[in-house]
């Protein structure tokens, strides 16, 4: 049992080692470059960063061009619209439809992106004879705690592209403060922006240590 355990840690660090060989820095570097994109974007974008206390002062709401800093996550959030509902969404489960635009905030020439592409997106689909509802997922919450996985599966989704059932976390954060419900006949949705560091997006940034905006709806079946 202790050989396997020691086999499995020195392959870990094998594994490691070679990843760090590969892009030629180490993890403590790539993360502080992605903190510069990040901060590059804020100033070049003119935002105003506000902190959880201010923004709670504020009713959970953002005014223009104000993102708040969420400290325990890094996510950055701007509230266009808490969404038609009556409240935020409690314990239980839901089914739920995000339509969003992901964009990279950091130029990496070892993945082929620059700082300003469209990586992915849903809110409009090159393809006319295509459609596309939106991004179905079933979020679940309990006391603090909110995950979601993903329910469907197409060429043009999250899913499908990145191959993975988990959404994201930094799309769950919003939830926290959010009232969405169905589309309303004047056209009111819940809607944010977010700053997303690795850490809270998608696993191919996961795993590849780079941070992207996401422009996000939400609505509750």
């Amino acid at each position: 049992m202790k050989k396997n355990y020691l086999l499995w840690a020195v392959t870990a660090l094998i594994m490691l080692a070679l990843q760090s060989c590969n892009n030629g820095k180490t993890y403590a570097e790539m993360k502080e470059e992605e903190a510069d994109a990040i901060h590059k974007y804020i100033v070049e974008n003119d935002i105003e960063e506000i902190s959880e206390a201010e923004f709670a002062a504020q009713d959970s709401v953002t005014f223009e061009n104000q993102y708040v800093l969420l400290e325990e996550s890094g996510v950055y959030m701007h509230i266009d619209n808490r969404g038609p509902g009556k409240e935020v969404l409690k314990d239980g489960t839901y089914d739920m439809v995000a339509r969003f635009v992901e964009i990279a905030l950091q130029t990496r020439s070892d993945l082929g992106i620059t700082a300003g592409d469209t990586l992915l997106a849903n809110f409009h689909v090159s393809n006319p004879s295509y459609t596309i509802k939106g991004e179905d997922f079933k979020l679940t919450i309990s006391g603090e705690s909110y995950s979601a996985s993903f329910t469907r599966s197409d060429s043009y989704s999250m899913y499908g592209m990145y191959g993975t059932v988990a959404v994201p976390s930094g799309w769950l954060i919003p939830l926290r403060y959010l009232k969405p419900g169905k589309i309303t006949d004047s056209g009111e949705i819940a809607r944010v922006k977010l700053i997303v560091p690795h850490s809270e997006g998608t696993s191919s940034a996961t795993q590849s240590v780079y941070p992207c905006f996401y422009e996000l709806t939400y609505v509750k079946l």
